[in-house]
């Protein structure tokens, strides 16, 4: 037979019902608190995610913009170097090279075009051309010489005012045959992509000047 419940009983098991209604109530609270906190970090993370993501995006497309423009300058510097040396077989740019570290490209190709720039300016002529110079210094007051010699023998031949103005006209051109002598200098200077600085100009016209007066005095 069952015994009686007794009024002691029945408070123990209202006390022990209570205990565990407290610790579900307990379990369910910490359930729900871990819950959440799993649903916030899972939104931060999507949150962080789609950021990096945008982020992403735009490094891809600032990466794209630079690669044209690193694309465009590059076929830039390419077809002055083919039309500056000359080199029309050249193919197409050369590709990158793997293993390049992670310098700015518009800085390496800034140095480039500088020393491009630099390469492709003229520089003086070398000392191993001043016997052509000379020679062309001696030319152009030869030439004069011959052009007023030619002056001053048509001026006696036609006589009367020619006989006077033409010689005078002979001695200007004959003087200035130093500076004829600086047209052919030039063209050789042109030749070898280089200017006419102030040591081939002294060398032609002093050239010139010594074969000037040489054949003034030879000529008296």
């Amino acid at each position: 037979m069952n015994e009686p419940v007794t009024s002691e009983t029945y408070t123990a098991q209202l006390r022990r019902l209570a205990d565990l209604t407290a610790r579900v109530g307990e379990q369910r609270a910490e359930a729900h608190t871990w819950h959440e906190r799993q649903c916030a970090a899972a939104e931060r993370a999507v949150a962080d995610a789609a950021e990096q993501l945008q982020y992403a995006e735009e490094e891809l497309v600032a990466a794209r913009e630079q690669q044209e423009r690193v694309d465009a300058e590059v076929a830039h510097l390419w077809q002055q170097v083919r039309s500056r040396l000359g080199a029309r077989r050249l193919g197409g740019p050369p590709a990158p090279a793997n293993g390049v570290g992670a310098a700015d490209p518009m800085l390496l190709l800034g140095k480039a075009r500088d020393l491009l720039d630099r390469a492709g300016q003229p520089g003086e002529l070398p000392g191993s051309v001043n016997p052509l110079l000379a020679l062309c210094g001696v030319g152009g007051a030869v030439l004069a010489y011959a052009l007023g010699v030619g002056a001053r023998a048509l001026g006696v031949g036609y006589g009367g005012d020619l006989a006077v103005g033409l010689p005078v006209l002979a001695l200007v051109v004959t003087l200035f045959g130093p500076l004829i002598g600086l047209v052919p200098a030039r063209v050789l200077a042109d030749r070898r992509h280089a200017m006419l600085g102030p040591r081939p100009i002294t060398v032609v016209l002093g050239a010139g000047v010594v074969t000037t007066v040489l054949l003034l005095v030879l000529g008296r």
